[in-house]
């Protein structure tokens, strides 16, 4: 598949040369007089995948000899962002049919590769002449890539271990590997690592703008008081039986989860979690644990409910509903799974707990956790409606989800600045994680260097050969090696090393890439 996406491109490139050649025509006279040849293709590396910055260069008789390309004259040229490259060259009339002509492509962190090109190699149309020449660059271990890998590593563990905060831990490691490129890198090629323009291609500005379209919807509904009166109203319903309470607060978690963002969620809900666990005499963790093992599960039900669920589908091009009809079924289960485990390892504790007035504690919670803005709630709780509605038919318009979000967001803010229900200023500084933004800002900038480099390929042929590219096994690998490292690191800088690993896996897999189960077992995980 991946290599008739190659062809199809190369053809393309092809006649787009044909199309425009007349174009070149007063510009490469001024370069040189002589037999016009148009020269195209694109560069890949081992796993199929475009070399973008790649330099090309032109030798005639072991010369170096100047291309054109949009009408200058240069003695390289650079790949695009796909890995493609076309320029066009000049030779007196006659001299191909004896010239020794060779194209040599480099760049840092890859092999230098040349490949010779001959007259038979092009094909005459009027007065010029074309040919397509794709090239394969093996990578090598060079400086830039150890240096970068110990970066990496070294921003991993501050992030997963805590030991400098997530943001400034990202940061510094993507700044560090700039800084070594314009520096050392500008002295000696080989410690070239990422580009500046490579790092701002690398930034998944879809994930971005989702995360902050959602902060701002739910930074507003949270103003209404919606998230305490939902668990005022769950002790209302259960009337002091601990295990439905549980029950119903795993339920409204999930489902809110699956929509919202889950850490918000529990953040809302843990005060008065943890006032009703008091007055009922139990520890808080006994409902607060069991809350956030669904608040999980819920949000990896949908595209929206974790951000690594963001980032896989934002990455991959999968839609709301492919989430929901691939991941729901397993969460429900899940859920179910998780209801007899509370029971089994809380049902004891729960018994013991009593409260002597509940009636009296219910008008107290009533009292204390009412809903503050029955407008706003209304008009917020009819953009959510919308903006969900447009994420489970964003395949349909052919729309990122971002652009949903950021609509019922731009709505609900305007709404709620214009009626003075809102403070602009507060929203943006408090409700805004503009340090979440920014570690997903850096985070991905520093996957981008790593993959630039090689270790994500790396990493990649190393599991390919630990499953012998058997799928059950590579399913095994991928889901049990994300739940186990979940368990002990930050998920997100895992998930986002973990995108172009499986990508991979997918293409050469067989069976992978038409039923996505690769991604469905790292979302799981």
């Amino acid at each position: 598949m991946k290599k008739c996406h190659i062809y199809t491109l190369s053809g393309i490139l092809l006649i787009f040369f044909l199309l425009l050649s007349a174009g070149y025509s007063s510009a490469s006279e001024e370069v040189v007089d002589g037999d016009r040849f148009f020269v195209s293709g694109v560069i890949t590396d081992t796993h199929e995948e475009p070399v973008q910055e790649a330099r090309v260069k032109l030798l005639v008789n072991g010369k170096p000899h100047n291309l054109l390309f949009e009408h200058k004259s240069s003695d390289e040229i650079e790949t695009s962002s796909h890995g493609t490259y076309q320029a066009e060259f000049r030779l007196p009339p006659g001299q191909i049919e004896t010239a020794a002509i060779q194209i040599k492509v480099s760049k840092t962190s890859y092999k230098k590769t040349s490949v010779d090109l001959t007259e038979n190699d092009f094909a005459r149309k009027g007065e010029n002449s074309y040919t397509v020449k794709n090239i394969e660059m093996p990578r090598i271990l060079g400086p830039a890539f150890y240096i970068s890998a110990i970066i990496f590593v070294l921003a991993y563990i501050l992030i997963s271990f805590e030991l400098l905060h997530r943001t400034l831990a990202a940061m510094l490691g993507a700044v560090l590997m700039l800084i070594i490129t314009y520096t050392a890198g500008t002295i000696n090629p080989d410690y070239h690592i990422l580009s500046f323009d490579r790092a701002m291609h690398a930034i998944d500005m879809n994930v971005v703008f989702l995360l902050m379209g959602m902060m701002i919807i739910v930074g507003i509904l949270k103003h209404t008081g919606i998230f305490q009166w939902c668990a005022y109203k769950a002790f209302k319903m259960s009337r002091g039986n601990v295990m439905l309470l549980s029950v119903i607060l795993m339920i409204f978690t999930a489902i809110a989860s699956a929509f919202l963002d889950n850490v918000t969620t529990m953040l809302l809900l843990t005060p008065v979690t943890i006032e009703i666990a008091i007055t009922l005499g139990i520890s808080p963790l006994l409902l607060l644990m069991p809350e956030i093992l669904a608040s999980n599960i819920g949000g990896t039900a949908t595209l929206i409910g974790d951000p690594p669920n963001i980032m896989i589908g934002s990455y991959v091009g999968l839609t709301f509903m492919q989430f929901v009809k691939n991941l729901a079924m397993v969460c429900v289960v899940s859920i179910g799974v998780l209801f007899v485990y509370t029971k089994i390892f809380y049902g004891k504790q729960y018994a013991k707990a009593k409260i002597d007035d509940i009636d009296g504690f219910i008008a107290k919670l009533k009292e204390e956790y009412q809903i503050t803005d029955k407008t706003l709630l209304g008009f917020g709780l009819c953009v959510l409606g919308l903006v969900v509605g447009l994420f489970v038919t964003h395949g349909y318009w052919h729309m990122e989800v971002s652009v949903a979000a950021l609509f019922g967001a731009g709505i609900l803010f305007t709404y709620g600045v214009m009626t003075k229900r809102i403070n602009m200023i507060e929203l943006i500084e408090r409700d805004i994680e503009w340090a979440t933004l920014l570690f997903f800002m850096f985070l991905f900038m520093l996957v981008g260097a790593v993959e630039e480099t090689g270790l994500l390929a790396l990493i990649a042929d190393y599991v390919l050969e630990l499953s012998k590219g058997n799928l059950t096994v590579a399913i095994c690998l991928v889901l049990w090696v994300s739940a186990i490292m979940s368990a002990f690191v930050d998920n997100i800088p895992f998930t986002a090393t973990m995108l172009p690993v499986t990508a991979y896996l997918t293409q050469v897999i067989p069976g992978a890439a038409e039923s996505n189960v690769l991604w469905w077992a790292l979302a799981l995980g």
